[in-house]
């Protein structure tokens, strides 16, 4: 049998002590009973017996769908909550040394592992403009470097004029 989860209250099978005091799922009281005869309708019902007074003599239990109420109870509460998907960027030049770069690797794959997209942009100026094959070589390599946790959503291209770029968004995992 499955350990009690804290902060849950018995329900079906885990409750041992008999009698009850049983509440239906009108919130009609049913009157004390035996606890197989109080699963034996909960489940005729298709619902749960739930223990929602463990201190009283005899022990209170209600027939109710458990699953609904925590549901409803997360929904009021606000529930889990999601993580906003965030556009990281992170900019580079076509002259920036192979650490520099491993470090901005690093730091996208950190926003990558929250769920974040990163647009990585590499930088022309003045004679650098010559040299875009160096910037799709690197966004490139940064791509490969990353395919364990990245799919690339825009491969690498040129936008205004002066700066290449790629979007990476977190593979389903």
């Amino acid at each position: 049998m499955p350990e009690p989860v804290k902060n849950m209250p018995r329900m079906n099978d885990r409750i041992r002590i008999t009698p009850i005091r049983v509440v239906n799922a009108d919130g009609e009281m049913l009157g004390e009973m035996e606890t197989d005869k109080a699963l034996e309708i909960a489940q005729e019902q298709g619902l749960d017996l739930v223990e929602v007074s463990p201190e009283a003599r005899p022990p209170v239990c209600r027939i109710m769908d458990y699953g609904k109420v925590i549901y409803q109870r997360t929904k009021k509460t606000g529930g889990p909550k999601h993580h906003k998907t965030q556009l990281k960027q992170l900019r580079l030049r076509a002259k920036t040394g192979q650490h520099d770069i491993d470090v901005k690797v690093n730091k996208a794959r950190e926003f990558l592992g929250r769920r974040d997209k990163v647009k990585i942009n590499v930088m022309f100026r003045g004679r650098e403009n010559a040299h875009h094959d160096r910037g799709r070589e690197m966004l490139e390599e940064i791509v490969k470097s990353l395919e364990d946790v990245a799919l690339v959503e825009q491969h690498p291209r040129m936008e205004s004029g002066r700066m290449m770029s790629v979007l990476l968004a977190p593979s389903a995992k």
